[in-house]
């Protein structure tokens, strides 16, 4: 049982607990009434049938930066809703912000999940880091190696829970209710600390709820 204790703020509390600790939760619609919510190129909303936040749609990436977030390793947890729309579908969650064009990120692409193409399968989760190791980059030069498929049971306009582990350089992925890493890859980002964001695509909106932040130390 560790006994080690960090006291870190979320959201402008100050919030100690024990590392492998149970998850501090963000309430996303208090945050956004609070004005704790910055977006980047894109427009946030309060969700109707769920306590959380919608991001327009818009073209290239955008980012709902939480104010007074700064995660450098543990858990962070999140519940996604996209569409089963080709290529206007990409949602996610960013970290370890240095700028806002200049940050790591993991997102779902919700059309590939169950596509009958095997290819498209393989890219339905993918990790980057921004500017230098966008997609484009990582499926040439590393190619399978930054993105995955996911589990067949996982519905792509259902709410999926997405965990991102963060420990040193290596970064484990879950996707759904799954025990083992859906996805592990090697840290790309320079940053090893920063602000958490909420993340969309080119012409992509997205659903977010029930964001959990567990700092390991």
């Amino acid at each position: 049982m560790y006994s080690a204790m960090k006291a870190t703020f979320i959201g402008g509390l100050l919030l100690t607990c024990a590392v492998g600790a149970a998850p501090q939760k963000v309430d996303l619609a208090q945050k956004l009434a609070a004005g704790k919510l910055r977006a980047v190129n894109r427009d946030v909303a309060k969700l109707q049938d769920r306590d959380g936040v919608h991001l327009s749609e818009a073209a290239g990436n955008g980012v709902v930066w939480i104010e007074d977030s700064d995660f450098a390793e543990g858990t962070i947890e999140v519940d996604i809703r996209g569409r089963d729309v080709p290529q206007r579908s990409f949602v996610g969650i960013a970290f370890h912000r240095k700028d806002d064009n200049t940050y790591d990120g993991v997102y779902l692409r919700p059309f590939n999940f169950r596509t009958d193409d095997p290819a498209r399968r393989q890219h339905a989760v993918q990790y980057i880091a921004v500017p230098d190791y966008d997609w484009p980059r990582l499926r040439k030069e590393f190619p399978e190696e930054f993105e995955n498929p996911v589990g067949p049971s996982i519905v792509p306009t259902d709410w999926v829970p997405l965990r991102v582990v963060v420990k040193g350089r290596q970064i484990q992925i879950y996707v759904g209710s799954v025990t083992s890493p859906t996805l592990e890859v090697r840290k790309l980002g320079a940053a090893d600390r920063g602000m958490i964001g909420l993340w969309a695509g080119n012409n992509s909106d997205g659903d977010f709820a029930n964001l959990r932040i567990t700092p390991m130390k």
